[in-house]
């Protein structure tokens, strides 16, 4: 049996006019009433069909997410968290992986929005940062969302987290362990939190009264492999860190398995730490102590920002978490000879192959 808005509408108490105010987040409805209907659709089974409420409107009721992301486990969380809301809102993710240094990207998101009549669009960085691409939207008049921005404007809606204040928080956790040469790998610079967590990195230094060390910090892309170059050139160094803080968890990995290859010892000789927090961290060995981004609840929080436009317009910092595991621990080598005790003892060491 086809379950239809009359029905609602006679279960609730209220007429179809209502049900259908109550479907599209609109205003103007009490909060008893929006219960009531609430209540009958989800003991009905109800799920609205949304070409028809397309005709009913000037809505699509679709709305797309553009990511570029190199971390298929940041990504998929994005996309679990932005599905979520769009489900209990009743309307449909459509999920466009593009090209950040593409050409043509701003014809296609331009094809994107006429073909699918979007009504509104989640940006992930680096789109976020995007001019072009946010004077395209607001010259078509399209409702957009910013996940994690580099700055905040207050007139476009956005979910974050204060990346500079975690990366701060880890680095700090790192030298009351005894950590003085703290290595970092930084992401790609495309994206705005790379700059922002070697910000917190350098500052957590000198609150703690130590140098900052260009020759410490190496370049990364987000990705395993560059985790584990970076690695590689830290440890190679004549006094090597005692710890590496990884600007992600998938260049935490990498820094793990060039630490194992090299037969340094995690965490007895190096402490390393990541950024996410994703499903991975519990998988390396030893798992990782990270911070934990809650990147499904920022997901979830973007698309619901987007169903708030152009009402309200919010920016929404969502809490961050130092999850502390297995890949640390207290640095016993004494002060003006930190490193130099690793360096020692794996210069004779012959590498896994």
């Amino acid at each position: 049996m086809t379950i239809k808005i009359g029905d609602v509408s006679q279960a609730a108490g209220v007429s179809i006019k209502t049900v259908s105010r109550v479907l599209n987040n609109e205003k103007y409805v009490s909060k008893a009433t929006r219960e009531r209907v609430e209540a009958a659709v989800a003991k009905l089974g109800y799920h609205p069909n949304s070409a028809a409420r397309a005709l009913a409107g000037d809505r699509s009721f679709q709305i797309a997410l553009v990511y570029d992301n190199p971390s298929p486990y940041n990504a998929q969380n994005v996309q679990a968290g932005v599905k979520t809301r769009c489900i209990e809102g009743g309307y449909r993710m459509i999920s466009q992986p593009s090209d950040a240094g593409s050409t043509t990207l701003l014809d296609e998101l331009c094809g994107l929005i006429d073909q699918a009549m979007l009504d509104g669009i989640i940006l992930t960085p680096p789109f976020t940062d995007n001019a072009a691409i946010r004077a395209e939207l607001a010259r078509r008049d399209i409702s957009y969302v910013t996940l994690s921005p580099a700055m905040l404007d207050h007139a476009v809606a956005a979910a974050f987290i204060d990346n500079v204040k975690a990366a701060e928080e880890m680095t700090t956790y790192l030298v009351s362990l005894g950590h003085r040469r703290i290595g970092f790998v930084e992401g790609d610079t495309r994206y705005a939190a790379s700059a922002q967590r070697l910000a917190g990195y350098r500052k957590a230094l000198d609150q703690a009264g130590l140098d900052y060390d260009a020759t410490l910090v190496r370049p990364g892309q987000f990705d395993f492999e560059s985790g584990s170059a970076a690695a590689a050139d830290l440890l190679a160094l004549k006094n090597p860190p005692t710890a590496i803080f990884a600007s992600n968890d998938e260049m935490a990995a990498g820094v793990l398995a060039t630490a194992h290859r090299l037969r340094v010892s995690v965490p007895s000789e190096l402490s390393v730490v990541g950024f996410d927090d994703t499903d991975l961290a519990q998988v390396v060995w030893p798992p990782l102590t990270t911070v934990r981004q809650p990147v499904r609840a920022l997901g979830y929080a973007a698309a619901d920002l987007l169903f708030q436009l152009p009402d309200k317009v919010e920016q929404r910092l969502l809490p961050h978490e130092l999850i502390v595991r297995d890949s640390t621990a207290a640095n016993d080598v004494p002060i003006g000879h930190c490193g130099q005790g690793v360096s020692e003892k794996i210069k004779d060491r012959k590498p896994f192959p």
